[in-house]
């Protein structure tokens, strides 16, 4: 199997994009974000840290088993 940077680098940020927005909407609609940064508690802003490594991580796993294992 041979994938080339730009393939990896591809996967990598689509993945991390398309992460972010999916956890920061899942965190708009739990109602654990609020307008500014400075507003939200420790416990929320760890939750969105969370909700977005963890969307980002399983967007790369999935793009890049979908398009480089292939």
């Amino acid at each position: 199997m041979y994938t080339d940077f730009l393939s990896v680098g591809m996967v990598t940020v689509i993945g991390l994009m398309a992460g972010t927005a999916i956890g920061l909407f899942i965190g708009y609609i739990a109602k654990v974000q609020k307008p500014c940064w400075a507003y939200m508690s420790g416990r929320e802003k760890t939750l969105n840290i969370a909700l977005v490594a963890g969307c980002s991580a399983i967007c790369i796993a999935v793009l890049g088993w979908q398009f480089l294992l292939n």
